[in-house]
């Protein structure tokens, strides 16, 4: 008779058991948070949402953030695609063209049928939210921003969210010129003073126009995989807009040993490091960083006084405190918006009136400077002739000469 032996059970490897039970508690610990999620958005606990935002993982999956971000982002009840059909904007032929351009690196796998209809979706969303907020200047970008709300919220459910997006936290973006991005720029330097003054002191001599394209589309031009641009988004949505500021310094400051090996006088070769995205991203561990960084030197606190000389309609400023998202309304932005537009017409034309006249005085600064010395004579004359100084009658026939000389000068000048 055959015999037959137990088959013995595999054992697992203490690697193998070790590596089951942290699966089971990376399983527990997104359980917990999933529900704590769940409870926040029931409750519209904007609050408790801002929190687990900022945590590992942030919102966690697309059926969250369904709910979670018109909450961020204060959101009305019943505002979609239906409504007038306002009149064409301005900027309709650039918002095709980058249109055409969407959608490259997500969704993947998807029929070429599909992906048109995305576009098309894209499309008509943007001149959704510009036509009914004719004041808003498209910038290329703005569409990368956009296609993420599209994905996630669904076309009908992200024309709130995009207009209120559009107005209350990118509006600095959205000025009839880019010098409202200048403020956002400006406040690079003091943020890497503040953290490394070292490292700020080497970068000095490069502008830092080098953050523009990823502040600019927050950073959604430059993250490629949709599972970590999403994520961002949690935290960014969930954020004053300053952080987005913060968050470029800290990947600045991630990348020092690298940026200190570039002479400090080769401002277009370090320009050129720091406007890529490092890759991989480990967003979690900026995100962290970020929230720390901007806890230990809030803007009221940076050097040089960089936070007083922002605008107080700038965006930098109208999201600060973080307050209830619900507290400013459309209306509020639109009038924000007018406000800093007319700060910016003011400052550029005083800065063009600057211009005009630094012009002018290069180019008769001799002139200008005898017509001065001419009064300044006219001037010492009066009082060598006044009564009341006597005591200066051996300086008359010197002060007479000069004063001959130097006409004979002005007019050969002048003339």
């Amino acid at each position: 008779m055959e015999s037959h032996q137990p088959t013995a059970e595999p054992r697992l490897s203490r690697q193998d058991a070790g590596s089951n039970d942290a699966a089971q508690r990376d399983f527990d610990t997104r359980s917990r948070k999933l529900h704590s999620l769940n409870v926040a958005c029931s409750n519209g606990d904007v609050a408790a949402l801002r929190e687990l935002a900022a945590s590992k993982g942030g919102l966690l999956d697309d059926e969250v953030r369904r709910i979670a971000w018109p909450l961020l982002l204060g959101c009305e009840k019943g505002v979609g695609w239906e409504g007038a059909d306002p009149p064409p904007h301005r900027d309709e032929e650039q918002v095709q063209l980058d249109v055409d351009r969407s959608f490259v690196y997500y969704p993947q796998g998807e029929s070429d049928e599909k992906r048109d209809a995305r576009k098309q979706e894209l499309s008509k969303l943007i001149l959704i939210v510009l036509r009914r907020y004719p004041m808003l200047h498209y910038f290329q970008g703005y569409h990368d921003i956009v296609q993420v709300f599209l994905l996630v919220l669904g076309g009908d459910a992200a024309v709130n969210a995009v207009s209120r997006l559009s107005l209350l936290r990118i509006r600095d973006f959205m000025l009839p010129t880019m010098s409202g991005t200048e403020p956002h720029l400006r406040l690079l330097p003091a943020v890497l003073y503040a953290a490394d003054p070292a490292l700020a002191s080497h970068l000095s001599q490069t502008q830092p126009f080098f953050a523009l394209p990823a502040t600019l589309t927050l950073y959604a031009h430059e993250i490629e995989e949709y599972g970590q641009i999403a994520r961002l988004f949690d935290f960014l949505l969930a954020s004053e807009a300053v952080v987005s500021i913060y968050l470029f310094a800290v990947v600045v400051i991630s990348r020092k040993e690298q940026l200190l090996e570039i002479e400090a006088d080769e401002p277009e070769m370090l320009h050129s490091v720091l406007s890529k995205l490092p890759k991989p991203l480990d967003l979690d561990s900026l995100i962290q960083q970020t929230a720390e960084l901007f806890h230990q030197h809030p803007p009221e606190k940076l050097p040089g006084r960089a936070w007083w000389h922002i605008s107080s309609n700038s965006v930098l400023k109208t999201t600060r405190p973080n307050h209830d998202p619900k507290k400013q309304t459309l209306a509020d932005g639109q009038r924000y918006f007018w406000k800093e537009a007319a700060e910016i017409r003011r400052r550029d034309a005083l800065m063009r009136t600057q211009q005009q006249a630094q012009l002018f005085l290069r180019r008769y600064r001799r002139p200008v400077t005898l017509t001065g010395s001419a009064v300044l004579f006219a001037l010492i004359a009066i009082l060598l002739r006044s009564e009341h100084a006597p005591w200066v009658p051996a300086l008359g026939s010197v002060f007479n000469g000069l004063q001959r000389t130097f006409y004979q000068v002005w007019r050969q000048f002048s003339t």
